[in-house]
């Protein structure tokens, strides 16, 4: 929806609130997708958020908005409605999403809401919980459609008719008398099928799949991999639990990308989503404390060579560029590197390749970088003699070196199976800076005091 027409969609909807002019809002919701209704509602506060959402009386429409709208919101709407109609919103949903929508209510709350939705969907949301909710156990729906191989192309588009419950039929997973996953096929490939011909003539048996323990990271790679549209998931006798499809694929990706944001920042996973002033200090402290304890050993570097800064004060000039562009580089590397971890794009048996490219990279740059800075040093401080060479060689120096450290770091994360944004953010760039100076001071007392 376009911002300006959705700001007065806010404002007609707060005016019909103030008015409780109720039969008009459900209008509005029901001609609005439901993910603008869900963003619609973050912007009231909570006891109208409560309201508004009281209004809708359409249980699969309220399904979808808690949804399609943060966790925060969707619970903070949901902790005053009665167990019962909370129950009969969630069994409106995907099992996946049923499963994530519960996972995040109050351990008590869940309970309750199990024990009140009917046995069949809360036992089918009970085994998801079962699985962590970062696998595909805990992001796959189970309603799939699964066919017997000894169906014919007609039979089977007779029980498509039929699925109306089922999630996605672009594809039909095709199995055995036992749910053995025996392969796929697509709705088109069915019906240009002939119509006596049986799914296991024409059925694709090369089908990728994931077990439920299946990380969704992984999951996520193999969708973007392939171009699919969803991933069955199966178990340790190959028999189809369930599907993971390319929406809450979608998902994956967003999440991972903010997760891996807020690390490289030096923040944490629920950064963005708490509205506690102490949670966040409390989950940024260690990390600033790893910059600071960083800041502090610059401090005892530089006052380890105070006699050379004595002898020519002009040095400290340069100090913060020298810092500057070593850090830099170096979170351009490493940045790089983890998209290229995460996409899967790195191949583990070219890492060498890697580290060289990034460090040739860091190289020119630091050779054209350190040219310009060091010309400058020499105009301005013509009078101090190597001043300019001493800079450009530093700048050389620290962009270079800070290319080969920024891409070893996460890729050695990596290899140890330690998620690589951790190794970003302060650690990075402070040990870049303690590098950085001590190559422009050696260097110093290299070339201009010797």
């Amino acid at each position: 929806m376009p911002d300006q027409k959705f700001l007065m969609t806010v404002e007609a909807v707060r005016r019909l609130l103030r008015r409780h002019a109720t039969a008009n809002i459900r209008k509005i919701f029901s001609k609005l997708h439901p993910a603008d209704t869900a963003h619609l509602l973050r912007g009231f506060p909570l006891a109208e958020q409560r309201s508004l959402f009281n209004i809708v009386d359409d249980l699969k429409l309220a399904a979808q908005i808690l949804k399609e709208g943060d966790a925060q919101t969707a619970e903070g709407i949901v902790s005053n409605l009665e167990v019962k109609r909370i129950a009969q919103i969630v069994q409106e949903m995907d099992s996946d999403d049923a499963t994530d929508f519960i996972g995040r209510l109050d351990p008590d709350l869940a309970e309750e809401v199990l024990q009140a939705m009917h046995g069949e969907d809360s036992a089918e949301v009970e085994q998801l919980l079962l699985y962590p909710p970062e696998s595909a156990g805990g992001i796959m729906t189970t309603s799939v459609l699964a066919l017997s191989e000894e169906l014919t192309a007609a039979e089977a588009v007779a029980e498509v008719r039929r699925a109306s419950e089922v999630e996605m039929v672009f594809y039909t997973y095709v199995v055995d008398d036992k749910d053995h996953l025996l392969g796929v096929t697509s709705l088109r490939d069915i019906i240009l099928a002939e119509p006596t011909a049986a799914l296991k003539s024409f059925m694709n048996p090369n089908v990728l799949s994931v077990t439920a323990t299946t990380d969704q990271e992984e999951v996520a790679k193999l969708v973007r991999r392939y171009n699919l549209l969803a991933v069955p998931v199966v178990d340790d006798e190959n028999k189809l639990m369930g599907i993971v499809t390319v929406d809450d694929v979608v998902d994956v990706i967003y999440d991972e990308a903010t997760e891996d944001m807020l690390l490289m920042a030096g923040g944490s996973k629920g950064g963005l989503e708490t509205r506690s002033v102490l949670g966040i200090v409390r989950a940024r402290l260690p990390w600033l404390l790893v910059s600071c304890v960083g800041g502090l050993a610059a401090i005892q570097i530089i006052s380890h060579f105070q006699m050379t800064l004595n002898r020519l004060v002009a040095l400290a000039a340069f100090i913060p560029i020298i810092m500057g562009m070593g850090g830099n580089v170096g979170t351009q590397s490493a940045s790089i590197v983890i998209r290229g971890i995460a996409l899967g794009r790195i191949d583990k048996k070219a890492i060498g390749l890697v580290v060289l490219r990034e460090v040739r990279i860091g190289l020119v740059l630091g050779i054209l970088y350190g040219v310009l800075v060091g010309v400058l040093a020499k105009l301005k401080y013509a009078s101090v003699p190597m001043l300019g060479l001493t800079v450009g060689g530093a700048i050389m120096g620290a962009m270079t070196i800070s290319a080969l450290v920024a891409t070893l770091v996460p890729l050695a994360l990596d290899r140890l199976n330690i998620d690589p944004a951790v190794a970003t953010g302060p650690f990075i760039t402070s040990s870049l800076d303690i590098l950085g100076v001590i190559i422009y001071f050696n260097l110093a007392n290299l070339l201009m005091f010797q």
